[in-house]
């Protein structure tokens, strides 16, 4: 009976033994399907916040005189932002930079002669940021006006800002995804399968660029600021397994 029972476990363990062995050889041979895609997330904006810069100088050989005029032209600019609308709370003057002028001397021959004190320029940066972004572009357009007044004021380009620029990031994330599962689908159902889990995602670089223009992405980021009209957008990159 002994000798029975060891034969049975012994045929059995065979059975066992050539049923693993060959379904680990099937299973060798199939392949694990999977389908990678990469959606893309992008929509327009308009952006609702501007930043925009000027400056003012004066010259003269007494560094107190050239004070004073430039405090006369800080008044000046002051009272002609708030005549066009903008808080005065909302212009702000940077601290008054000082830079010696020379004039350098040079012989017949050309030899280095030294250089003459000419005097001081004292120049003042502001600074506006507002939400009335249309309002603030006409006053950098027009505040050359001031030179009717005797202001050397000098404006540089407004800078452009989005204040939802997390809310935006968020809806680009979930366009971007959205547009890669349904690409994945139709991958998927056209070679006959379905579609499995996602396995793994991964999010590219948020951009920003102007609307309409020729900039190209980088690999760390666009982020356009000398645009009114912008572009965001955004990639993902999906691996499912397919059925």
């Amino acid at each position: 009976m002994k000798k029975h029972l060891t034969a049975i476990i012994f045929a059995l363990s065979i059975v066992i033994a050539a049923a693993i062995l060959g379904n680990a050889f099937i299973n060798r041979n199939k392949k694990s399907g999977t389908v990678d895609v990469t959606g893309l997330g992008q929509k327009d904006f308009t952006s609702d916040l501007v930043v925009w810069e000027g400056n003012f100088s004066r010259e003269n050989t007494e560094i107190q005189v050239a004070y004073t005029d430039l405090e006369k032209d800080r008044k000046a600019v002051t009272d002609y932002l708030v005549s066009k609308g903008i808080p005065k709370d909302q212009i702000i003057f940077k601290a008054v930079n000082t830079n010696p002028m020379y004039r350098q001397n040079y012989s017949s021959a050309g030899n280095y002669m030294g250089q003459t004190f000419l005097g001081y320029e004292l120049s003042q940066i502001l600074q506006i940021e507002s939400r009335e972004v249309e309002k603030v572009e006409q006053i950098s357009r027009e505040i050359t006006e001031l030179l009717l007044q005797g202001v050397k004021f000098y404006s540089q380009a407004p800078r452009y800002y989005y204040t939802g620029l997390e809310s935006l990031k968020i809806e680009m994330i979930s366009r971007a995804t959205e547009d890669a599962r349904l690409r994945a689908e139709k991958i998927a159902e056209n070679s006959g399968s379905r579609l499995g889990k996602l396995l793994s995602a991964n999010m590219g670089i948020f951009q920003i660029t102007g609307q309409n223009s020729n900039e190209d992405y980088s690999w760390g980021g666009t982020f356009n600021t000398s645009s009114k009209e912008k572009t965001a957008s955004i990639t993902m990159r999906l691996s499912y397994s397919v059925k």
